[in-house]
């Protein structure tokens, strides 16, 4: 992830491009070149992008339940 990249707040995000933006991040961290500053913002945003996508994962289960239930 370029460093001068503006990040959309995530709560703007589809699910697709927050959970393409997670594994962007990993793979980054992964290879492990960053300076430890960037990695740590990096990995703040990637815990971010996680909670979110977990967060819409469960909105959607709860939806096919009720329709299920209906």
């Amino acid at each position: 992830m370029p460093k001068k990249t503006k990040l959309q707040p995530i709560e703007n995000l589809t699910f697709e491009q927050a959970f393409a933006e997670l594994e962007e991040s990993v793979r980054t961290l992964e290879r492990g070149d960053l300076p430890l500053e960037e990695s740590l913002a990096l990995y703040e945003r990637g815990q971010e992008l996680s909670a979110y996508c977990a967060k819409q994962l469960d909105e959607a289960e709860l939806k096919v339940q009720q329709v299920e239930a209906s």
